[in-house]
């Protein structure tokens, strides 16, 4: 009998396989953000909208913290802290330029505090469960 083997798999592979979800998101959101004249509710300060920005940053989040093989340090949080709160901002200024949207500073508060919340899960979560393996078999 041959001797039982296990697929390994490659480096790319696993790069493609922790990275796409968080691309795939992102460019979800580029496409929501870019739809002209699309709104969820009244641009008040607590609200559906707010709730939705929050939601779609807290998931982005916890798709680009899982994205990290080993748990994320303090150093690592802060980057991603920074990071997608940038993007959270980048993405409040392009709506400037879709007819019949606009930027908001309260927009990108909900998108920064929602990333915050998600890095925090992620890294909470990362302490009480073991490391994933990542292997086909």
């Amino acid at each position: 009998m041959p001797p039982e083997t296990t697929a390994r798999p490659t480096a790319d592979k696993s790069f493609a396989q922790r990275w796409t979800p968080p691309a795939v998101w992102a460019v979800l959101i580029l496409i929501g953000t870019s739809w002209p004249s699309i709104s969820v509710g009244p641009d008040d300060f607590i609200g559906l909208d707010k709730m939705v920005h929050f939601t779609m940053y807290a998931v982005a989040a916890v798709l680009v913290g899982r994205a990290f093989a080993a748990p994320l340090s303090g150093r690592v949080f802060s980057r991603l802290l920074i990071g997608l709160s940038a993007f959270g901002a980048i993405d409040e200024w392009h709506q400037g330029f879709i007819p019949g949207r606009s930027t908001s500073i309260h927009d990108w508060i909900a998108d920064t505090l929602g990333v915050l919340v998600g890095l925090l899960l992620v890294r909470h979560y990362s302490r009480i469960t073991p490391p994933r393996q990542d292997t086909i078999t």
